[in-house]
């Protein structure tokens, strides 16, 4: 049976601002798995909201937006990249701007990978992901900053929210001088200093922004790969979107795992992939 659409995605692709796909993927899944099955339950959580949405006093419908479906469900991780890049490269050359929904973190720099190497780009995320490679697998969801920076420069990467990294990856986030905004920052100087300070630093005038779902609290979305405690609050990243519109070329939300709530995260998912959509078209309106 095919997955529905997002809801209110309904404009034809040559007509549409914004195209939307899911990449069913989470082959290098190392805690939780099941983030395949996000795309699917993510779109399904979409249908629980109202057209209209009451704090921008616009209906979402006013944008027009495409769903384009789901990649092949893909074997290794590098087939994987390919085939995203693809897509996604697709996606920019028509001039439309890709919001691409996970799956695992493994699919952000293949999403990058389809743009410019003028883009900065910005993350919210629990850990660094600066691993070169990950249980021998350099595409691995703990690998995509390091692989972003590959394609845009680690000057011009900046994860936020971050509260866990490994040694390996402390050493080399220092030799390579990549810089990230721990979310105990965040906590005590406030998000809003937090993204101006993420948006100095990639200096870049158009930004990509990607999610991963642990970024946020387990309080607010335990269904994640690898939960990690400490973390934002929803309304902090409405506010990271909200800011970032104006600049957004595209976006990314991975790591939902449906199975591990009972259905908390994928709703706040689609609920943030709807305020993504209706701040880029505010910003473009």
């Amino acid at each position: 049976m095919a997955a529905p659409r997002f809801a209110d995605a309904v404009a034809k692709y040559e007509d549409a601002r914004i195209a939307l796909f899911g990449v069913p993927y989470d082959r290098t899944c190392s805690f939780r798995g099941g983030s395949r099955y996000a795309p699917r339950a993510i779109r399904e959580a979409s249908y629980n909201f109202e057209t209209y949405m009451m704090d921008h006093q616009r209906d979402i419908r006013e944008v027009p937006v495409a769903d384009l479906g789901d990649t092949p469900a893909f074997g290794p991780s590098a087939e994987m990249v390919e085939g995203v890049t693809k897509m996604a490269t697709d996606v920019v050359r028509a001039g439309k701007i890709p919001i691409v929904v996970g799956g695992e973190h493994s699919l952000a720099p293949a999403v990058v990978r389809a743009f410019p190497k003028d883009v900065g780009v910005i993350g919210i995320d629990a850990h660094l992901d600066f691993r070169d490679q990950y249980l021998e697998d350099r595409w691995s969801h703990a690998c995509s900053a390091r692989r972003i920076a590959d394609h845009v420069g680690v000057e011009h990467v900046v994860y936020m929210g971050v509260r866990s990294y490994s040694a390996e990856e402390r050493e080399d986030l220092e030799r390579l001088g990549l810089t990230y905004v721990s979310v105990y920052d965040i906590h005590d100087r406030g998000i809003r200093a937090a993204t101006e300070r993420a948006l100095k630093s990639v200096n870049r005038d158009k930004i990509y922004l990607t999610i991963d779902m642990d970024g946020v609290d387990p309080a607010y979305a335990p269904a994640v790969g690898n939960p990690e405690p400490f973390g934002l609050a929803p309304l902090q990243v409405k506010n990271v979107i909200a800011r970032l519109a104006p600049d957004l070329v595209g976006m990314d939300l991975n790591e939902v795992s449906p199975a591990w709530d009972f259905g908390q995260t994928t709703v706040l998912a689609a609920r943030l992939i709807r305020e993504a959509i209706m701040a880029i078209g505010e910003a473009r309106s």
